[in-house]
């Protein structure tokens, strides 16, 4: 059975390396006994040193929360795959709605997910509609989304893709999608990665749904929704919740 991945993407939080800390040794503590979850911890890139010297090797994974598709050079602020990649970070989040929020477009999200896949690196590409409408102009927006994000991606790097599919209207909402609304939206996602790539290749990239997911609903979002993972947000830094929502996805 292949494993199911949740990715927790801290954002800025939590305030203090010692909470980061603190909140990184209980999630550790319940990813060391898991048997069919995959963990991907993404907090700020100030912690990730720090946390790369204490994680499970083989349990629990550290990923960042995006980078500058440049290698190197006169880019002040920018951190870029090259730097992460040797410190030994293996995933990042690229194309997140709050970033696209604060001007990133389609064309800087597929630079950035080309200079991953060259460097053997996982892009954890976000996708997603800030509308839903019953005319299915939404479909059009994330096909769009889909082919311009990844436009400069060969066939032979697609292995590496991850898609989190995250509607932007759920993010921070009191309640998830309906869970057969996300098997509807996954199965789309595919067809789009069919026309581009082939079936082989769509068939096995993982997708993963975001979006007001907690403990409570993510068991029934996998079994309705029929996907390959979950990426957390606030649910992530809250030490309780996210141990709960580990252990409740965690099938044999």
């Amino acid at each position: 059975m292949k494993k199911r991945m949740i990715v927790g993407n801290w954002k800025m939080n939590p305030i203090t390396l010692e909470e980061a800390k603190r909140l990184f040794k209980s999630i550790k503590r319940v990813a060391e006994k898991l048997k069919s979850v995959t963990v991907v911890v993404c907090p700020p890139y100030i912690y990730i040193p720090a946390l790369l010297n204490t994680r499970s090797e083989f349990q629990i994974s550290i990923g960042a929360q995006d980078i500058y598709f440049e290698g190197q050079g006169s880019f002040t602020g920018e951190v870029s795959a090259l730097m992460l990649k040797d410190l030994g970070v293996g995933y990042v989040i690229i194309g997140h709605s709050e970033r696209r929020e604060m001007g990133e477009t389609d064309e800087s999200v597929a630079k950035k997910v080309q200079a991953l896949f060259e460097l053997g690196m996982c892009p954890i590409l976000c996708i997603g509609e800030k509308i839903r409408d019953d005319s299915g102009s939404h479909l059009e927006f994330l096909k769009n989304q889909i082919k311009n994000s990844l436009n400069k991606v060969s066939k032979k790097h697609i292995g590496k893709l991850i898609i989190a599919y995250e509607p932007v209207w759920a993010i921070g909402a009191k309640k998830a999608m309906e869970p057969e609304n996300i098997y509807e939206m996954s199965i789309f996602i595919r067809k789009v990665l069919v026309d581009m790539y082939g079936y082989d290749e769509a068939v096995s990239t993982p997708v993963l749904y975001g979006g007001a997911v907690n403990f409570r609903n993510a068991t029934e979002i996998f079994s309705k929704g029929q996907i390959d993972g979950l990426l957390v947000g606030r649910e992530s830094v809250n030490s309780t919740g996210f141990a709960e929502l580990l252990k409740a996805v965690d099938v044999s």
